[in-house]
């Protein structure tokens, strides 16, 4: 092989091990979570495509929900949720092993991250082609001793509900997933090279980035630490860890957002829920007190009306706040202001509570009318939880620039880092 060809080809197999670890690691995940959750023993053969279809959604793509009864019955579904554990698995795992061939310089030429990213891209959405034509179902509903079932028997028309993939869109959304998990894990790390021309944004952007990512995972393990308590003394083992294995984050990251003073509105009616705390899915169920009429606002005063220790949200996201502040003053150059790093925090945060509020946003119906006429009220339901996101992100901009501020006057912060010797560029 030609000094040429070998780091062109080195690139290739570092991203296919990327890729492939990325997609495994998210399948034992959501597979792990969905057997919990009992649908483990989904009839004819569907766990695998229904595991394909949580991946799918996890890695950036997107899922159509379908149902029916041919003339006899209609049905009106639609699903909109990322299951955020299954997401972070995969992402961890990726972006670890895209950086790790990359830790041994200072800077990097565009060619070279270029060569890295390319590959990698192109055999990510290979991948999630493969997942979205996998991630197809379809499942008969059982409507018991019902005039719905009784017609359906006899016409052999009996309602339906299923799912598959959308693979333009998935294609879409997949892309713009995985460059920006590439994009955060550059800015995330510090040993990670940057091209010479950005280089001197290191101080500004890096010590940010990684305080609010560190915030967001000490949610997460803080959530995993109440998650195995509740699981060990309240019962209902399973149904705990399942939540943790799909979607945690989609939980504690919007408690870190309530903490700071955000705030998200949403409803729950009929037969179906979220698998949530009780004080907020009787929050949800008490509609009209939103910004919509049939809607209800979220935020710690409502929930602390009817548990009190919702105020414990306020505490830790302040507490950890600061922690995040001074990670990062800790992580900057000592000629770095603090009003300098409250600005630089008050943007990270705020970034990122743009992106965890379109991430975690849920939007879930399923309706079933018998001939036109009417809806199978024991079939249908709606859930709906979404930010209300200029409150949300305008106290994240506050909250960050506060803690940053606070945290630049914390006493050891660190020097200078020695600088290292730049690397020949990439061939």
């Amino acid at each position: 092989m030609s000094p040429t060809t070998a780091p062109a080809a080195r690139a290739w197999l570092d991203s296919l091990v990327a890729v492939l670890a990325g997609f495994v690691v998210m399948a034992v995940v959501a597979s792990a979570g969905l057997v919990l959750a009992g649908a483990g023993g989904l009839p004819g053969g569907a766990f695998p495509h229904v595991v394909a279809a949580v991946v799918l959604m996890a890695a950036g793509g997107s899922v159509d929900v379908t149902g029916g009864a041919g003339f006899l019955a209609g049905a009106d579904a639609s699903l909109s949720l990322l299951p955020l554990s299954v997401s972070l698995a995969g992402a961890l795992t990726t972006g670890w092993l895209f950086l790790r061939p990359l830790h041994n310089r200072a800077v990097a030429g565009v060619r070279e991250l270029l060569a890295r990213a390319v590959p990698l891209v192109l055999l990510w959405l290979a991948a999630l082609t493969g997942t979205a034509l996998l991630a197809r179902q379809n499942f008969a509903i059982s409507t018991g001793d019902s005039i719905l079932g009784d017609i359906g028997e006899v016409l052999d028309a009996s309602p339906t509900v299923g799912f598959e993939a959308a693979i333009p869109a998935s294609l879409g959304f997949g892309l713009l997933w995985i460059l920006g998990l590439l994009l955060v894990s550059l800015l995330v790390s510090r040993r990670a090279p940057l091209p010479t021309g950005l280089v001197r944004f290191h101080a500004a952007v890096r010590p940010a980035a990684f305080a609010v990512v560190a915030l967001l995972l000490a949610y997460v393990v803080l959530g995993i630490g109440v998650g195995l308590v509740v699981a060990g003394t309240r019962g209902h083992a399973d149904r705990t860890l399942a939540v943790i294995l799909l979607g945690l984050p989609n939980l504690v990251w919007p408690a870190l957002t309530l903490g700071f003073g955000g705030a998200w509105e949403g409803k729950a009616e009929g037969p179906f829920g979220l698998p949530v705390p009780k004080v907020l899915d009787e929050v949800l169920r008490t509609t009209g007190q939103g910004s919509a009429p049939d809607l209800s606002t979220i935020d710690v005063a409502s929930l602390a009306e009817r548990d009190s220790r919702a105020w414990w949200l306020v505490v830790l996201a302040v507490v950890l706040l600061l922690a995040a502040g001074a990670l990062a003053a800790a992580r900057s150059p000592a000629h770095v202001r603090a009003w300098q790093h409250a600005l630089h925090l008050a943007v990270a945060l705020a970034l990122a509570t743009l992106v965890v509020c379109l991430l975690a946003r849920i939007q879930a119906q399923f309706g079933l009318s018998l001939l036109g006429i009417g809806d199978a009220d024991e079939l249908s339901g709606e859930v709906e939880l979404r930010p209300l996101l200029w409150r949300t992100v305008g106290f994240a901009f506050l909250a960050g620039g506060v803690a940053g501020f606070l945290g630049a006057l914390l006493p050891r912060r660190r020097g200078p880092e020695p600088t290292r010797p730049p690397v020949a560029p990439f061939e």
